[in-house]
């Protein structure tokens, strides 16, 4: 689990660096799936299947009112002032790494700037709770207190979730709910916290491509992410890319926003 979270990481990492006004989504979405060839890992998200439905892309990248599970096309442009949702899921050696970065594309407005920043925050203080004998509801609530107290509206349709050798397993972790509620963690589960959030309605809608979520008023959302493994004290975080040895490193160097 380590090594795929790495790789993940690496993968994320190196693709968001790419993120520049003028880049298609598709070019992103293959830069992508080569970065995966270099690390010697594949994507878990091309190919996988809903229903009858199969996902075309190596990532999910998603721009500015689309949630999760945008597709890479070669019409859609970045352009300065937007905000895209880096998403990479990869199987290495049997084993899924999962990670979600957004980033600004140029610079955005001081409120996309906030609500990236208290999105990330919210990460944090989920994982904050993702300790040994918590329970899923400890997560959910401390990411849902510090999205609403800030203005902002948590995904219900979408949530974290546990991970191992399939990418999504037990238990479902809400971006919502009530402390002390819900399943109990225990040491050495591994498991995806990724709060969504929208600036204003949590209401969602499917685009015509049946993957792409997107807000119902057409305002901006982010989306942060991150594979941690449950630990006693502090839950440990295995989406470092390579050449960040220590967690707090990484975070300093990587914040899209101050």
């Amino acid at each position: 689990m380590r090594e795929a979270g790495r790789a993940a990481a690496t993968v994320l990492h190196k693709l968001c660096a790419m993120v520049e006004a003028g880049i298609s989504t598709l070019d992103l979405d293959e830069a992508g799936g080569k970065l995966m060839k270099e690390v010697g890992v594949t994507s878990a998200c091309r190919g996988y299947r809903a229903g009858s439905k199969v996902f075309p892309c190596y990532t999910c990248l998603s721009v500015n009112e689309e949630i999760v599970h945008g597709i890479g096309l070669p019409e859609r442009r970045l352009e300065s002032g937007d905000i895209i949702s880096v998403d990479v899921c990869i199987s290495c050696d049997g084993y899924i790494g999962d990670n979600c970065r957004t980033v600004p594309v140029g610079k955005v407005s001081p409120d996309v700037e906030r609500l990236m920043r208290i999105t990330e925050e919210s990460l944090f203080l989920g994982i904050d709770q993702a300790v040994h004998k918590n329970r899923v509801g400890d997560v959910s609530r401390a990411v849902q207190n510090h999205v609403e107290d800030a203005g902002f509206a948590v995904i219900t349709n979408f949530v974290g979730h546990g991970v191992g050798k399939t990418l999504h397993e037990d238990p479902q972790i809400p971006n919502y709910g009530q402390a002390g509620s819900g399943p109990r963690l225990k040491k050495g589960m591994a498991v995806c916290i990724e709060p969504m959030v929208n600036t204003k309605s949590s209401k969602v809608k499917m685009a015509e491509d049946g993957w792409t979520a997107l807000a119902v008023d057409g305002m901006p959302s982010a989306h942060f992410e991150h594979t941690l493994l449950v630990d006693e004290e502090r839950a440990e975080i295995i989406t470092i890319p390579e050449g960040f040895e220590k967690a707090e490193h990484f975070f300093a160097a990587s914040t899209s926003v101050a």
